[in-house]
């Protein structure tokens, strides 16, 4: 038997970090600032939610080198994306009653 919370992901649930899934889900990949500015936190905000999210082997993070600049790009890994859907789906369980 499938309840509400079957899926429903503790890592993944705070609002910053369901954001940064939900925006991550959209697209391949994100550059740093575009996914801080959307989300509309700082800097340091970001990096830590992404830490969490990495921990869990939910994002993906690369730092290429492009004309001497570091860029830091983030997407969401194969399993991020199973565990967010899951998340999704169980929310939608939730709300339905």
């Amino acid at each position: 038997m499938t309840t509400a919370m079957d899926g429903f992901n503790d890592t993944i649930h705070p609002p910053r970090r369901l954001f940064i899934c939900s925006f991550l889900a959209t697209v391949d990949e994100a550059e740093f600032g575009t996914l801080r500015d959307a989300a509309g936190i700082s800097d340091s905000s970001l990096s830590k939610h992404l830490s969490a999210l990495s921990g869990a082997g939910y994002v993906r993070i690369r730092k290429p080198t492009e004309r001497g600049r570091v860029r830091t790009w983030v997407a969401l890994t194969a399993e991020g994306r199973r565990a967010f859907e899951k998340h999704r789906q169980a929310l939608r369980r939730l709300l339905r009653g």
